[in-house]
């Protein structure tokens, strides 16, 4: 049996535009500007706390936690007004249909949105059955601590030779080799190809069309019995 563990934001969903609303409203709720779009986005993947002390510095890690909470206040609104609505990548659909249908291979998530979020993102894709295993913020320190795929292999008792995960920031890949499982970097998100491969990508794709030449590397399965 094989897992494959996939990052949400950047990875399944381009999720950029509302991640800047919610930023934005948490900055403005501590008073402070908002940095460039660059520098905002590079924290995607972290935790939403640990994401605003990175962003913010040591002279405002108080605000964080204000920041964060507004951050959830406005997710919580706008999702109940049928706002931020984040579509899937071009090809992400069919390429989790395709390895879900494989007996051989288990599909889980790690994230550092909130369950919350997760479930939103399942519930406007139709994605419910698909992942038998979701690590988010909620219970696991943020990336690139390892906790999240520690706890996806002891959910589904495969081992980290058998492991993959798929992610598009550096976080991801750190994470990845702390956990000693293989890294599958994705250049369609938030990080580039460098920093990918600088924090231990094992390979880089820049297209869902090479995700199974991919995979059959790492996992060494036929891709032809898709």
């Amino acid at each position: 049996m094989y897992l494959i563990i996939f990052d949400v934001d950047g990875t399944l969903v381009d999720s950029q535009n509302t991640i800047l609303h919610g930023l934005q409203v948490g900055f403005e709720a501590a008073g402070l500007p908002m940095p460039d779009r660059q520098t905002a986005l590079s924290i995607v993947g972290r935790s939403l706390e640990e994401a605003f002390r990175d962003l913010v510095g040591p002279d405002h890690l108080e605000k964080a936690p204000l920041m964060a909470e507004a951050y959830r206040q406005s997710k919580i609104s706008r999702r109940g007004q049928g706002l931020d609505i984040d579509p899937l990548y071009p090809g992400a659909r069919e390429a989790i249909d395709r390895l879900h249908a494989r007996d051989e291979v288990l599909l889980g998530i790690a994230t550092g949105k909130a369950m919350r979020g997760v479930r939103h993102m399942q519930e406007t894709h139709d994605l419910h059955d698909r992942f038998v295993t979701i690590q988010t913020a909620d219970t696991s320190p943020s990336k690139p601590h390892p906790d999240m795929i520690l706890r996806a292999m002891s959910e589904t008792g495969v081992e980290p030779a058998r492991t993959l995960m798929i992610g598009d920031t550096g976080f991801d890949m750190a994470m990845a080799k702390a956990a000693g499982v293989h890294a599958l970097g994705v250049t369609w998100g938030y990080h580039d190809h460098a920093r990918l491969a600088a924090e231990g990508a094992d390979k880089i794709i820049h297209s869902f069309d090479e995700l199974e030449r991919a995979l059959s590397d790492f996992l060494k399965y036929d891709e032809e019995t898709v």
